[in-house]
């Protein structure tokens, strides 16, 4: 009923905390799919995600600025969420505190997704047992390679496919 990829992101978001890898499974996922859509659903999860990544950073401006974002693509989408697995009355007020705590520049503090539906809740807990790790454990700090991801990942696929596509434009000029 659910995408393989939704239910891995939520054990990510929800288990290890690995925000940037949330970003990758869902972007990769948005991408294959038929809504390429800027206000897709799944932009605003992999907004959210991209928002709790820099607010652990202590990167306040940009939590605020993607959570805006996500927040605005949720409320387009009311319904969406519903067929998500969402808990709506949980949910949006949990995204208006997430935003002030990020407008009043206060810690990160480890958050779970409300889930609804406890067949996708058994999904999500089944998938963070065969990956390794804990449903709603909090975040670990100091988890270097989590919590800096960005700057330690191989960007070599990357500045490859923007040389292509550089190399691509300039051709059809």
């Amino acid at each position: 009923m659910y995408p393989a990829q939704y239910i891995e992101f939520l054990a990510h978001f929800n288990g290890d905390r690995d925000y940037f890898e949330c970003h990758e499974i869902l972007e990769e996922y948005w991408k294959e799919s038929n809504d390429r859509s800027k206000d897709s659903i799944w932009v605003g999860l992999i907004l959210l995600a991209v928002s709790r990544y820099h607010h652990r950073r202590r990167n306040f401006n940009g939590a605020k600025r993607t959570l805006e974002k996500a927040i605005k693509i949720f409320s387009l989408h009311d319904r969406q969420q519903i067929l998500l697995g969402l808990d709506m009355d949980t949910f949006f007020p949990m995204l208006s505190k997430l935003l002030a705590q990020a407008d009043k520049e206060e810690g990160y503090q480890s958050i779970t997704l409300p889930i609804s539906d406890p067949a996708l809740l058994e999904a999500c807990i089944k998938e963070c047992q065969n990956k390794g790790f804990n449903w709603g454990k909090e975040s670990n700090l100091e988890d270097v390679s989590i919590i800096h991801r960005h700057k330690l990942r191989d960007r070599t696929n990357v500045i490859e496919e923007r040389m292509e596509a550089l190399k691509n434009k300039k051709g059809s000029e």
